[in-house]
């Protein structure tokens, strides 16, 4: 069988947990910089999201990492639909999420600022471009993880 770029045991699918992990933790910490993220509940829904993704992508980073030393890509069906169902089921969350926090940034940036410091709203922004970036990559990883499932 061909290999499938992007799927589990790949380095293309390596690339993409490191670069989710990465996003993930860049939209986390600039949320956390600000203290005043827990006034908002989309701010504490984007935390709450990120703090998922992180482990997810770094989990199945490690995978990756032992499929590719180890030179035998996992490839079982049951562990292969978890994949794709729990990247899915992320993909989707941090979409959400990223999506109510950067229309809730952009209400507190037009109400005259007097809700947000432009402090505060820069690291808003930041932390919610981080998460489109790092949803880009989920739903990239689940897309190519269904595609080999749907291969078999």
């Amino acid at each position: 069988m061909d290999e499938t770029p992007g799927a589990v045991g790949t380095t293309a699918s390596l690339s993409l947990r490191l670069g989710q992990a990465l996003f993930s933790s860049a939209s986390l910490l600039f949320m956390s910089v600000g203290v005043e993220f827990y006034s908002y509940t989309a701010f504490c829904f984007l935390v709450t999201i990120m703090g998922l993704v992180i482990p997810w992508s770094a989990t199945l980073a490690i995978i990756d990492v032992y499929s590719i030393i180890a030179g035998c890509p996992l490839r079982l069906p049951g562990v292969m639909v978890i994949v794709v169902v729990g990247d899915w089921v992320l993909s989707i969350l941090s979409l959400a999420a990223a999506c109510s926090t950067a229309s809730v940034v952009d209400l507190l940036v037009h109400f005259d600022g007097s809700y947000c410091p432009a402090k505060f709203c820069g690291r808003y922004q930041l932390s919610a471009a981080m998460a489109f970036l790092s949803w880009f990559l989920t739903a990239a990883s689940s897309l190519f993880n269904l595609w080999l499932v749907a291969s078999w």
